[in-house]
């Protein structure tokens, strides 16, 4: 029996590398599984499972390209796209043409191990990435929910591998600056540790022309401590917990007839997030066994000038508290040429919000007063106050069980994968929405004058529970042909993304609720736009990986398509309302390839190469009011571009060792709206970096977007205004970094 790494992280998922990923990582002693190396990159896998379309990212390049964050390997990976726009909260990821902008993301995410369910969660800087794996393409056999377009796996550096103090300081334009520091050692022979801290704060780039301040301001505060445990040669149990805490001043939207941006009230977003995870792996004869226990808990605030216009509309405040618990445990084994994994999974995610919408006096008079007294003139009314409040109140929870297995069978040059998962998940939703106001109907006269006709209080107290339960059957094939120069793979997947319910249309609900207390038909029920059903697909993907010319030229070639029903979409809704409604849009396909290289023409310099193309359309899109069938998907890209080069000069001067990177970053066409009206053209954003080495410290002077390219990262429209993000401009700074 052979099998390969075992990856012990904190708190979620154990990760295990492919086949010949590295060799004799691991050996029998006394017939158990000898732990030599618990601590890699690598996915939940059958040992001789590699039928992937997988971007890895070294350490190496973590700290020549300054990455810091998921986001920042944003066209590194073909097909992989994270704008950045709003705040931390709003971290939508696309991957070949599948994505949201709210509520179930289409990637999974996990950081040592740490399985992290909720997008709003995504975004968030991690000082010591060891590394980061993007792996493209349905992940849901055994993974499960919102996997559909792949997985991201971040480690952090370990204790087992990294020894001493390592300090970091950084400095860039707009007084942006880091800091951290952090201690990895072993204890004893069998207990490692380590912990790590980080401070981090900038001014935002935009300028807010109605309040003379900067829009963007950000810090952030974290700490990360790892405890690794390895008493004997067939039990290792690690634990992994963190802290972070973050701030930022302004969401930049400007609105399309404005020069600048222009908005009264305070914009701001802050989150607390701690997470905490156990894995323990037990390396038995004829299997292994893991057991990956984590905690998290993130509190949040946002406020906001939902209309973002100088005008008083109305403000939204949204408080959150989410507590998700989650079990993962999995056997695997191999006998001769039969490899196979099963395990169960469970979790439970419970959140308690508060989001009350207030509504100013011009919100009051155009959105309300304004259509009634449209339609019965004779008998206008007028608001008793110029403010009020529509309250909202909203516990959330989802539990989850699944059962998942995966076989692989290999003969000669071929192997083959089967796996089948069982999902099912109870998402419900308890509601208190409440507004305590009133009204005055007036009648006019002949004359002109008019007489007061009647007052009407607006007393609304409802409260209700919605529940729904989901059930999903995930089954996967993939056949792999190895040759001596690679690979080709051919692989057909079903995968979901999940179902639930879009709270931030409740303002929405109380809105036309009062409308209709004042003889106006509601346009809409409660049933129709709380709830959204699964997302699904059918994923079918051919592949090859190729080493050429003795290993200086790799290369990788990916074609997809996805059938995807029912895909959930975010429309800001037409007419005089406030809310967002995330909607199954019907029938949509994706299409398309991805195309990498690694080229080392010399031992001095490498060449990096990587293009994804995605032809998203709508085959069945009609919304009540268009026909979006043939239509581009928005907000997903059709191209993305990544083309960097490394050059090492064969000098030391001082001892020093320099090294020059150079790279492109592209993405477009994106199309903003369903009618794909309004886009933004193809794009290219240039950086730059010289890093002096040495072997206790490196620098690097750093510039990014130095071409200063200007281009829209989002568009939207909200009662009948547009509204853009413009990018970053250009930033150049320095980064130290101390290994002692």
């Amino acid at each position: 029996m052979r099998i390969h790494h075992c990856a012990i992280y904190l708190t979620a998922l154990c990760a295990w590398n492919s086949a010949g990923a590295q060799e004799n990582a691991d050996t029998l002693v006394n017939g158990h599984l000898l732990l030599k190396q618990v601590e890699v990159e690598g996915i939940k896998q059958t040992v001789r499972t590699d039928a992937m379309a997988v971007t890895d990212i070294s350490l190496a390049m973590v700290n020549r390209m300054g990455i810091k964050a998921i986001k920042d390997v944003a066209e590194i990976a073909p097909n992989f796209y994270m704008p950045d726009y709003g705040s931390r909260m709003t971290s939508s990821v696309y991957v070949r043409g599948l994505g949201s902008r709210m509520d179930q993301p289409v990637v999974g995410l996990q950081v040592d191990g740490v399985p992290y369910m909720n997008k709003d969660a995504f975004d968030f800087d991690i000082f010591d990435i060891a590394s980061i794996e993007v792996l493209r393409g349905a992940r849901s056999t055994l993974n499960g929910r919102n996997s559909m377009g792949g997985r991201i796996v971040v480690n952090t550096l370990s204790p087992w591998q990294t020894e001493g103090v390592r300090v970091l300081a950084e400095y860039g334009r707009f007084n942006s600056w880091r800091g951290g520091a952090g201690w990895y050692g072993k204890i004893s022979p069998a207990l490692a540790t380590s912990v790590t801290a980080q401070y981090s704060s900038g001014q935002g780039p935009w300028h807010n022309s109605l309040k003379n301040e900067r829009v963007g301001d950000n810090r952030q505060a974290d700490g990360r401590w790892k405890l690794s445990w390895r008493p004997n040669t067939w039990l290792s149990l690690t634990n992994t917990a963190s802290l972070s805490d973050s701030y930022q001043y302004g969401y930049p939207y400007r609105s399309v007839s404005m020069p600048e941006i222009a908005y009264g009230d305070t914009c701001s977003y802050r989150r607390t997030l701690f997470t905490d995870g156990l894995t323990a792996v037990f390396a038995g004869k004829r299997m292994v066994v893991t057991s990956t226990t984590s905690l998290q808990y993130m509190s949040d605030d946002m406020r906001l000038d939902q209309d973002f216009l100088p005008d008083d509309y109305f403000t939204l405040r949204q408080k959150r508290h989410e507590t998700t618990f989650s079990e993962d445990m999995f056997a695997k084994g191999s006998r001769g040429s039969y490899d196979w994994l099963g395990g169960v999974f469970v979790f439970r995610r419970t959140t308690d919000m508060h989001a009350p919408v207030t509504f100013k006096d011009t919100g009051i008079s155009s959105l309300i007063e304004s259509h009634r007294n449209e339609a019965n003139p004779e008998y206008p009314i007028e608001w008793t106050t110029r403010r009020f409040t529509l309250g909202s109140d909203f516990d959330m929870g989802n539990t989850g069980f699944a059962l998942y297995h995966q076989s692989t069978y290999t003969l000669g040059d071929w192997s083959i994968d089967a796996g089948l998962r069982w999902d099912i998940e109870k998402a419900t939703l308890s509601y208190h929405s409440y507004c305590n106001t009133g009204y005055r109907t007036w009648h006019l006269l002949p004359d002109g004058k008019r007489e007061l006709y009647s007052t009407t209080p607006v007393d609304i107290d409802d409260s209700d529970r919605l529940s729904n339960v989901f059930n999903e059957l995930l089954p996967k094939l993939s056949v792999t042909w190895r040759r001596p120069w690679g690979r080709i793979y051919a692989d057909i997947t079903k995968a979901y993304k999940a179902g639930g319910y879009n709270t931030q249309m409740f303002s929405d609900v109380l809105q036309q609720r009062i409308m209709g207390i004042m003889g106006s038909t509601m346009q809409y029920s409660l049933d129709e736009i709380v709830g959204y059903k699964p997302e699904k697909s059918w994923n079918y993907e051919i592949g090859t990986n190729a080493s050429l010319f003795s290993g200086k030229l790799d290369i990788s070639a990916t074609a997809f398509v996805i059938d995807c029903r029912d895909q959930q979409l975010t429309v800001f809704p037409d007419g005089t309302t406030t809310g967002r409604i995330t909607t199954n849009a019907g029938h949509t396909l994706s299409r398309g390839f991805e195309l990498t290289a690694d080229w080392r023409p010399f031992h001095n310099l490498q060449l990096r190469g990587a293009w994804g193309y995605t032809k998203a359309t709508f085959r069945e899109f009609f919304n009540g009011i268009n026909d979006y069938s043939g239509c581009r998907v928005p907000y997903a890209p059709e191209n993305t571009l990544f083309i960097s080069g490394v050059w090492r000069p064969d000098i030391s001067p001082a001892g020093l060792r320099p090294s020059l990177d150079v790279n492109l970053r592209c993405a477009g066409d994106i199309y903003f709206d369903e009618a794909n009206t309004i886009k933004q053209p193809f794009y290219g954003v240039l950086g730059c970096s010289l890093t002096l080495n040495s072997d206790i410290w490196s620098l690097r002077l750093w510039g990014e977007n130095i071409t200063d390219t200007r281009y829209n990262t989002f568009y939207f429209v909200s009662i009948g205004n547009a509204f853009v993000q413009q990018s970053r401009p250009w930033r150049a700074g320095a980064t130290l970094r101390i290994q002692i």
